[in-house]
Protein backbone atom coordinates (compact mmCIF):
# COMPACT_ATOMS: atom_id res chain seq x y z
CA UNK A 1 0.00 0.00 0.00
CA UNK A 2 1.52 3.67 -0.89
CA UNK A 3 1.56 6.96 1.72
CA UNK A 4 -0.56 9.28 1.28
CA UNK A 5 0.86 12.45 0.32
CA UNK A 6 -0.74 15.21 2.78
CA UNK A 7 -0.05 18.11 0.09
CA UNK A 8 -2.57 16.11 -2.67
CA UNK A 9 -6.13 17.64 -3.00
CA UNK A 10 -7.38 14.40 -2.16
CA UNK A 11 -5.58 14.37 1.33
CA UNK A 12 -7.22 17.64 2.14
CA UNK A 13 -10.76 16.85 1.10
CA UNK A 14 -10.77 13.31 3.21
CA UNK A 15 -11.94 11.50 0.04
CA UNK A 16 -9.45 7.82 -0.50
CA UNK A 17 -6.87 8.24 -2.34
CA UNK A 18 -6.89 6.85 -6.06
CA UNK A 19 -5.10 3.72 -6.85
CA UNK A 20 -3.13 3.66 -9.83
CA UNK A 21 -3.03 0.82 -12.49
CA UNK A 22 -0.35 -0.67 -10.92
CA UNK A 23 -0.70 -3.76 -9.37
CA UNK A 24 -0.45 -4.24 -5.73
CA UNK A 25 -0.23 -7.42 -3.28
CA UNK A 26 -4.07 -7.87 -3.01
CA UNK A 27 -4.58 -7.06 -6.68
CA UNK A 28 -2.32 -10.42 -7.24
CA UNK A 29 -4.06 -12.58 -4.35
CA UNK A 30 -7.10 -11.56 -5.51
CA UNK A 31 -6.40 -12.33 -8.92
CA UNK A 32 -5.15 -15.64 -8.16
CA UNK A 33 -8.24 -16.27 -6.04
CA UNK A 34 -10.15 -15.57 -8.99
CA UNK A 35 -8.04 -18.32 -11.01
CA UNK A 36 -8.58 -20.78 -9.14
CA UNK A 37 -11.95 -20.56 -8.37
CA UNK A 38 -12.26 -20.60 -12.25
CA UNK A 39 -10.06 -23.48 -12.57
CA UNK A 40 -11.92 -25.08 -10.10
CA UNK A 41 -15.36 -24.73 -11.72
CA UNK A 42 -13.96 -26.70 -14.90
CA UNK A 43 -12.68 -29.85 -12.95
CA UNK A 44 -16.08 -29.87 -11.55
CA UNK A 45 -17.27 -30.35 -14.67
CA UNK A 46 -14.47 -32.78 -15.75
CA UNK A 47 -14.80 -35.11 -12.78
CA UNK A 48 -18.66 -35.30 -13.61
CA UNK A 49 -17.95 -36.21 -17.01
CA UNK A 50 -14.99 -38.79 -16.67
CA UNK A 51 -15.55 -41.97 -18.27
CA UNK A 52 -12.10 -43.60 -17.01
CA UNK A 53 -12.01 -44.43 -13.36
CA UNK A 54 -8.28 -43.27 -13.62
CA UNK A 55 -8.94 -39.73 -15.10
CA UNK A 56 -12.00 -39.65 -12.27
CA UNK A 57 -9.45 -39.66 -9.68
CA UNK A 58 -6.24 -37.52 -10.86
CA UNK A 59 -8.93 -35.15 -11.46
CA UNK A 60 -10.58 -35.73 -8.07
CA UNK A 61 -7.41 -35.10 -6.71
CA UNK A 62 -6.49 -31.90 -8.69
CA UNK A 63 -9.58 -30.57 -7.67
CA UNK A 64 -9.40 -31.17 -3.59
CA UNK A 65 -6.17 -29.74 -3.73
CA UNK A 66 -7.74 -26.53 -6.06
CA UNK A 67 -10.35 -26.32 -3.18
CA UNK A 68 -7.91 -26.36 -0.69
CA UNK A 69 -5.67 -23.51 -2.03
CA UNK A 70 -9.05 -21.87 -2.26
CA UNK A 71 -9.86 -21.41 0.99
CA UNK A 72 -5.98 -21.00 1.95
CA UNK A 73 -6.08 -17.91 -0.23
CA UNK A 74 -9.25 -17.24 1.21
CA UNK A 75 -8.22 -17.16 5.20
CA UNK A 76 -5.40 -15.13 3.81
CA UNK A 77 -7.11 -12.68 2.68
CA UNK A 78 -9.56 -12.28 5.47
CA UNK A 79 -6.77 -12.40 7.43
CA UNK A 80 -5.27 -8.96 5.94
CA UNK A 81 -8.95 -7.04 5.57
CA UNK A 82 -9.17 -7.67 1.99
CA UNK A 83 -11.94 -10.00 1.95
CA UNK A 84 -14.70 -8.64 4.42
CA UNK A 85 -17.66 -10.66 6.17
CA UNK A 86 -20.87 -9.38 7.78
CA UNK A 87 -21.38 -10.98 10.66
CA UNK A 88 -25.17 -12.60 10.48
CA UNK A 89 -27.56 -13.04 13.80
CA UNK A 90 -28.33 -16.74 14.28
CA UNK A 91 -31.99 -15.95 14.17
CA UNK A 92 -31.39 -15.12 10.46
CA UNK A 93 -29.38 -17.97 9.99
CA UNK A 94 -32.22 -20.35 11.52
CA UNK A 95 -34.90 -18.82 9.84
CA UNK A 96 -33.09 -19.54 6.17
CA UNK A 97 -32.29 -22.86 7.08
CA UNK A 98 -35.57 -23.67 7.79
CA UNK A 99 -36.92 -21.76 4.70
CA UNK A 100 -34.72 -23.89 2.38
CA UNK A 101 -35.31 -26.84 4.37
CA UNK A 102 -39.12 -26.84 3.71
CA UNK A 103 -38.26 -27.05 0.02
CA UNK A 104 -37.03 -30.20 0.47
CA UNK A 105 -40.18 -31.90 0.60
CA UNK A 106 -40.82 -31.03 -3.17
CA UNK A 107 -38.07 -33.22 -4.52
CA UNK A 108 -39.19 -36.10 -5.47
CA UNK A 109 -36.71 -38.61 -3.98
Amino acid sequence: MQPQNQGTPQASTGLPQVKGPEMNDRDRINDVLTTVKYLTDGYNIGVNEASNDRLYQTQMNILTNLHNCQRDLYHMMHSKGWYKTEPVEMQKVTTTFQQFSNYSTQFPY
